[in-house]
């Protein structure tokens, strides 16, 4: 297919573990796969990195913290490489603590890049996707934004506010071909749980009823699931992907 004819993706937070798989995934699905990010020199080398294993990943600069920064990273990758018909809110970061020493800075810089980002990006697309009549916004949250986590009032709370976002928009865009879902991922082999000590790894996948962690490639695959044509009556919807660990 014609590049000009391909239908944009873009997926915040691209260069981590999820959204290398994702950008990964959708590349190979035939959509023209835009990352977005505040680090040039990482941006370059992870984009480097991709080419090399032969995906043609675009990137563009843009903090999603920042509503005008967003506003003019959608105007970029617009006018340099099409309308954003995909739109995958990945970003997200922790400041773990226990509430009653949780600092203000804390929780803020996790609302604003786990929640606030949702709807300076989304808010950026949704008119474009009205008019054109199709869109597929899909949210990453997580197991604990659906069962809480101690030390976690920030980022569960954050993630549980991404589907209430997802919920109600999910219903004011239903009849313009627009699909909005949550994908709540649990315990995933990111490069970050990978990291923490192996007895704490070992207590986690305790917990996990099929004795593993994610791929991120599972999560990715779920990602293009709910990015295609043929799931234009799922919308609203929250998918579990955490191996059993929380299920009701």
């Amino acid at each position: 297919m014609d590049q000009n004819n391909k239908r944009v993706a873009l997926v915040t937070g691209a260069t981590g573990g999820l959204g290398t798989a994702m950008c990964k995934e959708l590349y190979k699905d035939g959509y023209r796969v835009v990352g977005n990010y505040r680090n040039k020199a990482k941006a370059d080398e992870w984009q480097a990195a991709l080419k090399a294993e032969g995906y043609d990943i675009e990137m563009v600069e843009g903090d999603v913290c920042d509503f005008d920064s967003c506003a003019r990273m959608i105007a970029e990758i617009q006018d340099r490489i099409g309308p954003v018909d995909i739109l995958v809110n990945n970003a997200g970061i922790t400041r773990d603590g226990r509430f009653s020493r949780m600092s203000k800075e804390d929780w803020h810089a996790v609302m604003d890049t786990n929640l606030n980002s949702v709807f300076n990006c989304t808010r950026q697309v949704i008119e474009g996707m009205i008019e054109r009549q199709f869109g597929r916004i899909i949210n990453i949250s997580s197991v604990n934004g659906q069962r809480g986590q101690f030390g976690q009032t920030n980022y569960s709370a954050a993630k549980a506010g991404m589907h209430g976002f997802t919920k109600t928009l999910a219903m004011e865009v239903a009849k313009y071909g627009i699909t909005v879902n949550t994908i709540s991922p649990g315990y995933i082999a990111t490069d970050m749980v990978m990291a923490v000590p192996e007895k704490v790894r070992d207590a986690i996948v305790a917990q996990i009823p099929v004795g593993r962690l994610g791929g991120t490639q599972e999560v990715a695959h779920l990602v293009s699931f709910l990015a295609s044509d043929a799931t234009s009556f799922i919308t609203g919807a929250n998918y579990s992907i955490n191996g059993g660990q929380h299920v009701y």
